[in-house]
């Protein structure tokens, strides 16, 4: 075997969630996720399963987003959802009955939403359990990622926050899958010195880093991003293919702006009249997507062309075996040059492969098989697997990096949400004070430390300060942060002034139900 692939695939979501009213908005992020990229993939999958292939694949599964695949109310909204979306559907099937361009298209969407809602209650309703059926057969990998996938550098200052995401994730990953995790995903690939240490004490073996985390480590590598890097405590450190990730990801270069794939932007939400899609949007008093997408990329900025599905499938299998051949003749040319199997890993968002690219799950079908069975040069392999086969890597110190703009933290740390660390950093305090001060609390004194411990890691998340930066529903984003500080704020008094409202406490656990075990002592 001449070398060696990783696809890695990052499936997460920021925890949304509302009880408190019928319909949310944000929580469409959730179900779009489900129906276009979650379970296409699990149906990409049991297709390998069921041709017998021995295919390998590694797959995040963000603590935030199990929590919300696991939750009953979710998943009476998600059912709900679909429903709609298979009503709409076949109403479209009507509506187009004379339109010779549109009418297969509605048909396909029916058929697709019947089959996705089949697939659905097939599991039970149990994506989690699903995907762990993958794991436990030896096919898929599934890693872990912090608690609610806070930066993990803008952390260093607290030292016990970085601790309580990691060992938080960890006991939840434990509940969803019956074992320890042996990977993470650093969020958003973001690395920076002493990260390791808090992994070693979770028995976290490897994690991913961006490409100049390993190019540029302390002493630089040997073999570049093509074999991991042990830090100086044991902990391997995987690079960030470039070229594989440019081929997919690049907005000029990658594969799904090719003008034969469907247009992400052009829905029936803002096309049709209103009152007929009202019923069926996330929001009914707003326009908004319903995943009902007649038109095609296009180029240029002129009408945009009806969508042809097998063009696009067409061009899924093309670029599947235009990828497959640029991996053989790069690892070719590394193999040649290296005295070991070079190892190319590529991560992307899984959401990226179905919801945003919607042909995403048929290419990487597409290459997945051509790889199998047209090729003998490389093999498709987990990161866990590759360090059994190759125990003995070169010890390095990664640079600080993340996947971010600029490579760094500024994404996630700039003039739209600054304003957040001071509070971040008073809270963090505040948190490990009170689990120095209560070691072994039981009642309501336990039920308000434990609540408070998930507020704390509710605000840590990196999707606030990163909506806040790209603007794309910031007054969200400054409502969840603002939300869940006043409320550690309000249990933190509560706990050292005054005492326990358990009504009032109540309505917060109902409303903020994220790891109902959570060990608010990691904070001390």
């Amino acid at each position: 075997m001449a070398g060696y692939l990783a696809l890695v695939l990052h499936a997460h979501l920021p925890f949304v969630r509302h009880p408190e009213h019928e319909r949310f908005l944000e929580e469409n992020w959730l179900f779009e996720a489900v129906t276009e990229s979650y379970i296409p993939l699990l149906q990409v999958m049991e297709g390998w399963l069921r041709d017998r292939m021995e295919t390998r694949l590694t797959l995040t599964l963000t603590p935030t987003l199990c929590s919300m695949l696991r939750d009953p109310l979710l998943q009476d909204r998600y059912m709900r959802h679909l429903n709609g979306l298979i009503e709409l559907a076949e109403k479209e099937t009507h509506r187009t009955q004379w339109e010779a361009a549109f009418r297969p298209l509605a048909e396909m969407y029916h058929r697709r939403f019947l089959g996705i809602r089949d697939a659905y209650v097939a599991h039970n309703r149990d994506l989690v359990g699903a995907f762990r059926k993958f794991q436990d057969s030896g096919r898929l990998e599934i890693i872990t990622c912090a608690a609610t996938h806070s930066l993990l550098p803008l952390l260093a200052n607290h030292p016990p926050s970085a601790r309580a995401q990691i060992l938080v994730a960890r006991d939840h990953y434990q509940s969803c899958f019956g074992r320890a995790p042996r990977g993470i995903w650093l969020p958003e690939c973001a690395y920076a010195d002493g990260v390791e240490s808090v992994l070693q004490e979770a028995n976290i073996r490897w994690f991913i880093t961006d490409t100049h985390g390993v190019l540029h480590a302390r002493p630089r590598p040997r073999y570049g991003v093509f074999a991991p890097v042990f830090t100086p405590n044991g902990i391997a450190a995987f690079g960030r293919d470039l070229d594989s990730a440019k081929q997919v990801w690049s907005r000029h270069e990658g594969y799904p702006g090719d003008d034969r794939y469907r247009d992400f932007y052009r829905d029936i939400g803002f096309d049709l009249d209103f009152d007929y899609v009202r019923p069926y949007l996330p929001s009914p008093e707003v326009r908004g997507f319903t995943g009902i997408k007649y038109h095609r990329i296009t180029g240029g900025t002129g009408a945009k062309a009806v969508y042809d599905r097998n063009t696009a499938l067409q061009a899924a299998a093309d670029h599947a075996a235009h990828f497959l051949g640029a991996r053989i003749e790069q690892i070719q040319r590394l193999a040649a040059i290296l005295d070991r199997p070079p190892l190319i890993l590529s991560p992307y968002d899984a959401e990226l492969f179905g919801h945003w690219w919607y042909e995403g799950p048929e290419w990487l079908d597409y290459f997945v098989r051509k790889a199998y069975y047209d090729q003998s040069l490389f093999k498709l392999i987990t990161p866990e697997e590759y360090l059994r086969k190759h125990p003995t890597q070169q010890v390095a110190t990664p640079s600080a990096s993340s996947w971010g703009e600029e490579g760094y933290w500024r994404v996630w740390l700039n003039e739209t949400n600054e304003w957040i660390y001071p509070h971040l950093d008073a809270a963090q305090e505040r948190m490990s004070r009170l689990a120095r001060q209560f070691p072994n609390a039981g009642g309501a004194t336990e039920r308000a430390l434990k609540q408070a411990a998930r507020e704390l890691l509710l605000a840590q998340a990196s999707d606030w300060p990163f909506i806040l930066r790209t603007g794309t529903s910031p007054d969200y984003a400054r409502k969840r942060v603002k939300d869940h500080l006043l409320r550690f704020i309000a249990l933190h008094e509560q706990l050292t002034t005054t005492r326990i409202d358990e009504k009032w406490l109540g309505r917060v656990e109902w409303l903020d139900n994220i790891f109902p075990e959570v060990n608010y002592r990691y904070w001390a």
